[in-house]
Protein backbone atom coordinates (compact mmCIF):
# COMPACT_ATOMS: atom_id res chain seq x y z
CA UNK A 1 0.00 0.00 0.00
CA UNK A 2 2.52 2.60 -1.24
CA UNK A 3 1.14 5.93 -1.96
CA UNK A 4 3.83 6.44 -4.37
CA UNK A 5 3.50 4.08 -6.68
CA UNK A 6 0.43 3.60 -9.39
CA UNK A 7 -1.69 0.92 -7.70
CA UNK A 8 -2.72 -2.33 -9.16
CA UNK A 9 -5.59 -2.25 -7.29
CA UNK A 10 -7.51 0.52 -5.82
CA UNK A 11 -10.78 0.49 -4.01
CA UNK A 12 -12.11 3.97 -3.36
CA UNK A 13 -14.63 4.85 -1.07
CA UNK A 14 -16.14 1.08 -1.14
CA UNK A 15 -19.67 0.01 0.53
CA UNK A 16 -20.33 -3.95 0.16
CA UNK A 17 -23.10 -5.71 1.89
CA UNK A 18 -26.25 -7.85 1.18
CA UNK A 19 -30.45 -6.45 0.12
CA UNK A 20 -30.52 -2.79 2.28
CA UNK A 21 -27.78 -3.69 4.53
CA UNK A 22 -24.42 -2.42 4.51
CA UNK A 23 -22.00 -4.54 5.70
CA UNK A 24 -18.77 -2.58 4.66
CA UNK A 25 -18.64 0.92 4.74
CA UNK A 26 -16.33 3.49 3.11
CA UNK A 27 -13.20 1.54 2.61
CA UNK A 28 -10.43 2.49 0.13
CA UNK A 29 -7.71 0.68 -0.32
CA UNK A 30 -4.50 1.14 -2.79
CA UNK A 31 -2.31 -1.79 -3.33
CA UNK A 32 1.20 -1.87 -5.27
CA UNK A 33 2.83 -4.86 -7.35
CA UNK A 34 3.86 -7.34 -5.09
CA UNK A 35 2.52 -6.05 -1.79
CA UNK A 36 0.47 -8.25 0.71
CA UNK A 37 -2.29 -6.31 2.70
CA UNK A 38 -3.86 -8.20 5.52
CA UNK A 39 -7.78 -7.63 6.35
CA UNK A 40 -7.99 -8.30 9.87
CA UNK A 41 -11.20 -8.12 12.61
CA UNK A 42 -12.71 -9.89 14.48
CA UNK A 43 -15.91 -12.35 13.35
CA UNK A 44 -19.05 -10.62 11.48
CA UNK A 45 -16.75 -7.79 10.67
CA UNK A 46 -17.37 -8.05 6.30
CA UNK A 47 -14.12 -9.46 5.68
CA UNK A 48 -15.08 -12.14 3.50
CA UNK A 49 -18.17 -9.52 2.13
CA UNK A 50 -15.23 -7.48 0.98
CA UNK A 51 -13.38 -9.90 -0.83
CA UNK A 52 -16.56 -11.24 -2.42
CA UNK A 53 -17.58 -7.57 -3.76
CA UNK A 54 -13.91 -6.95 -5.32
CA UNK A 55 -14.00 -10.20 -6.76
CA UNK A 56 -17.93 -9.33 -8.21
CA UNK A 57 -19.75 -11.77 -6.47
CA UNK A 58 -21.71 -8.93 -4.98
CA UNK A 59 -22.34 -5.84 -6.26
CA UNK A 60 -21.27 -2.99 -4.93
CA UNK A 61 -23.46 -0.41 -2.71
CA UNK A 62 -21.26 2.42 -3.40
CA UNK A 63 -17.81 3.23 -4.48
CA UNK A 64 -15.18 2.11 -7.14
CA UNK A 65 -12.63 -0.50 -7.89
CA UNK A 66 -10.18 0.43 -10.05
CA UNK A 67 -7.81 -2.25 -11.61
CA UNK A 68 -4.47 -0.60 -13.58
CA UNK A 69 -6.22 2.44 -13.23
CA UNK A 70 -9.06 1.23 -15.06
CA UNK A 71 -12.54 0.89 -13.22
CA UNK A 72 -14.24 -2.24 -12.47
CA UNK A 73 -17.84 -2.95 -13.26
CA UNK A 74 -19.90 -4.11 -10.38
CA UNK A 75 -21.54 -7.72 -9.80
CA UNK A 76 -19.45 -8.92 -13.09
CA UNK A 77 -17.08 -11.62 -11.83
CA UNK A 78 -16.37 -12.98 -15.17
CA UNK A 79 -14.60 -9.68 -15.76
CA UNK A 80 -13.28 -9.34 -12.73
CA UNK A 81 -11.41 -12.91 -13.64
CA UNK A 82 -10.22 -12.05 -16.71
CA UNK A 83 -8.91 -8.69 -15.48
CA UNK A 84 -6.64 -10.77 -13.06
CA UNK A 85 -8.81 -10.69 -10.04
CA UNK A 86 -8.85 -14.06 -8.68
CA UNK A 87 -10.27 -15.48 -5.17
CA UNK A 88 -9.63 -17.94 -3.15
CA UNK A 89 -12.65 -18.77 -1.08
CA UNK A 90 -12.87 -20.21 2.10
CA UNK A 91 -14.57 -23.02 1.27
CA UNK A 92 -11.60 -23.42 -1.51
CA UNK A 93 -13.94 -24.58 -4.07
CA UNK A 94 -12.80 -27.63 -5.13
CA UNK A 95 -13.39 -30.34 -8.07
CA UNK A 96 -12.99 -33.09 -5.46
CA UNK A 97 -13.50 -35.45 -7.84
CA UNK A 98 -11.28 -34.30 -9.98
CA UNK A 99 -7.29 -35.09 -9.53
CA UNK A 100 -4.42 -32.77 -8.35
CA UNK A 101 -3.41 -32.68 -11.88
CA UNK A 102 -6.77 -32.05 -13.70
CA UNK A 103 -7.73 -29.39 -11.00
CA UNK A 104 -4.64 -27.39 -11.95
CA UNK A 105 -5.24 -28.23 -15.75
CA UNK A 106 -8.46 -27.07 -16.25
CA UNK A 107 -8.12 -23.80 -14.53
CA UNK A 108 -4.70 -22.55 -16.22
CA UNK A 109 -4.36 -19.29 -18.76
CA UNK A 110 -1.58 -18.57 -20.53
CA UNK A 111 1.15 -17.05 -17.92
CA UNK A 112 -0.20 -18.85 -15.18
CA UNK A 113 1.67 -21.01 -12.93
CA UNK A 114 1.97 -24.57 -14.62
CA UNK A 115 1.58 -27.44 -13.23
CA UNK A 116 5.35 -28.35 -12.51
CA UNK A 117 5.06 -24.51 -11.04
CA UNK A 118 2.92 -25.56 -8.85
CA UNK A 119 4.51 -28.24 -7.71
CA UNK A 120 7.36 -26.33 -6.85
CA UNK A 121 5.37 -23.23 -5.05
CA UNK A 122 3.78 -26.83 -3.22
CA UNK A 123 6.53 -29.78 -2.58
CA UNK A 124 3.74 -31.44 -0.88
CA UNK A 125 1.58 -31.40 -3.91
CA UNK A 126 3.67 -33.90 -6.11
CA UNK A 127 3.43 -36.51 -4.70
CA UNK A 128 -0.41 -36.53 -4.46
CA UNK A 129 -0.84 -35.29 -8.58
CA UNK A 130 -3.05 -38.22 -9.26
CA UNK A 131 -5.06 -38.62 -6.01
CA UNK A 132 -8.88 -36.88 -6.25
CA UNK A 133 -8.88 -33.27 -4.63
CA UNK A 134 -11.80 -34.56 -2.09
CA UNK A 135 -8.96 -37.30 -0.89
CA UNK A 136 -6.91 -34.74 0.32
CA UNK A 137 -5.87 -33.51 3.87
CA UNK A 138 -7.10 -30.35 4.61
CA UNK A 139 -3.52 -28.70 4.22
CA UNK A 140 -3.48 -30.06 1.18
CA UNK A 141 -6.73 -28.79 -0.50
CA UNK A 142 -5.43 -25.26 0.69
CA UNK A 143 -2.30 -25.58 -1.13
CA UNK A 144 -4.23 -26.46 -4.30
CA UNK A 145 -6.67 -23.70 -4.15
CA UNK A 146 -3.88 -21.75 -3.78
CA UNK A 147 -2.04 -23.35 -6.53
CA UNK A 148 -4.78 -23.09 -8.82
CA UNK A 149 -5.62 -19.26 -8.31
CA UNK A 150 -2.28 -19.25 -9.53
CA UNK A 151 -2.44 -21.20 -12.23
CA UNK A 152 -5.08 -18.25 -13.81
CA UNK A 153 -2.32 -15.67 -13.35
CA UNK A 154 -3.68 -12.80 -11.21
CA UNK A 155 -2.73 -9.60 -10.90
CA UNK A 156 -4.73 -9.40 -7.57
CA UNK A 157 -5.10 -12.59 -5.48
CA UNK A 158 -7.49 -12.39 -2.64
CA UNK A 159 -7.49 -14.96 -0.24
CA UNK A 160 -10.01 -15.55 2.31
CA UNK A 161 -8.70 -17.87 5.33
CA UNK A 162 -6.47 -19.64 4.28
CA UNK A 163 -5.89 -21.29 7.59
CA UNK A 164 -10.07 -22.80 8.12
CA UNK A 165 -10.42 -25.54 9.92
CA UNK A 166 -6.07 -26.42 9.72
CA UNK A 167 -3.72 -27.23 12.68
CA UNK A 168 -1.55 -24.10 13.50
CA UNK A 169 1.69 -25.76 12.30
CA UNK A 170 -0.09 -26.20 8.86
CA UNK A 171 -0.48 -22.76 9.22
CA UNK A 172 2.64 -21.82 9.86
CA UNK A 173 4.08 -23.35 6.87
CA UNK A 174 1.54 -22.19 4.44
CA UNK A 175 1.23 -18.23 5.19
CA UNK A 176 5.34 -17.61 4.57
CA UNK A 177 4.21 -18.96 1.04
CA UNK A 178 2.05 -15.57 0.53
CA UNK A 179 5.03 -13.59 1.07
CA UNK A 180 7.07 -15.88 -1.65
CA UNK A 181 3.63 -15.23 -3.92
CA UNK A 182 3.49 -11.74 -3.86
CA UNK A 183 7.78 -11.10 -4.57
CA UNK A 184 8.02 -13.73 -7.24
CA UNK A 185 4.59 -13.07 -9.71
CA UNK A 186 4.04 -9.08 -8.75
CA UNK A 187 0.67 -9.87 -7.88
CA UNK A 188 -0.88 -7.76 -5.11
CA UNK A 189 -2.18 -10.61 -2.34
CA UNK A 190 -4.93 -9.29 0.25
CA UNK A 191 -5.23 -11.68 2.67
CA UNK A 192 -7.90 -11.92 5.05
CA UNK A 193 -6.71 -14.00 8.44
CA UNK A 194 -7.97 -14.95 11.93
CA UNK A 195 -3.91 -15.91 12.69
CA UNK A 196 -3.45 -12.53 13.13
CA UNK A 197 0.37 -12.46 14.27
CA UNK A 198 1.16 -15.04 11.34
CA UNK A 199 -0.52 -13.17 9.08
CA UNK A 200 1.30 -9.52 10.01
CA UNK A 201 4.85 -11.86 9.69
CA UNK A 202 4.57 -11.96 5.84
CA UNK A 203 2.38 -8.67 5.53
CA UNK A 204 3.51 -4.58 4.07
CA UNK A 205 0.41 -3.21 5.39
CA UNK A 206 -2.31 -4.47 7.79
CA UNK A 207 -5.83 -2.72 7.80
CA UNK A 208 -8.65 -3.75 10.58
CA UNK A 209 -12.12 -3.82 9.91
CA UNK A 210 -14.84 -3.88 12.73
CA UNK A 211 -18.18 -3.66 12.35
CA UNK A 212 -17.97 -2.73 8.51
CA UNK A 213 -15.81 0.28 9.26
CA UNK A 214 -11.89 0.36 9.05
CA UNK A 215 -10.71 0.78 12.69
CA UNK A 216 -7.20 1.00 11.91
CA UNK A 217 -5.28 1.22 8.37
CA UNK A 218 -0.98 1.00 8.49
CA UNK A 219 2.72 -0.87 8.38
CA UNK A 220 2.07 -4.24 9.37
CA UNK A 221 5.28 -4.40 11.37
CA UNK A 222 3.77 -0.83 13.09
CA UNK A 223 0.78 -3.27 14.45
CA UNK A 224 3.06 -6.10 14.90
CA UNK A 225 5.29 -4.51 17.49
CA UNK A 226 2.09 -2.54 18.91
CA UNK A 227 0.06 -4.75 20.85
CA UNK A 228 -2.36 -1.84 22.01
CA UNK A 229 -3.27 -0.90 18.44
CA UNK A 230 -5.03 -4.32 18.10
CA UNK A 231 -6.25 -4.62 21.12
CA UNK A 232 -8.03 -1.37 20.82
CA UNK A 233 -8.65 -2.06 17.07
CA UNK A 234 -10.70 -5.50 18.21
CA UNK A 235 -11.83 -4.96 21.82
CA UNK A 236 -12.45 -0.99 22.07
CA UNK A 237 -9.91 -0.38 24.98
CA UNK A 238 -7.12 2.13 24.05
CA UNK A 239 -3.68 0.93 23.97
Amino acid sequence: MNDTDEPVLACRGLAAGYGSVRVVRDFSLRGSAGSVVAILGPNGAGKSTLLNTIAGLLPRKDGDVLIDAKPLRSGRPGEANRRGVVLVPDDRALFTTLTVRENLSIARRDGGLTVDGAMDMFPALRKRIKVSAGALSGGEQQMLAVARALTQNPRVLLIDEMSMGLAPVIVEELLPVVRRIADETGAVVILVEQHVQLALEVADAAMVLVHGGVRHVGPARELASTPGLLEEAYLGKAG
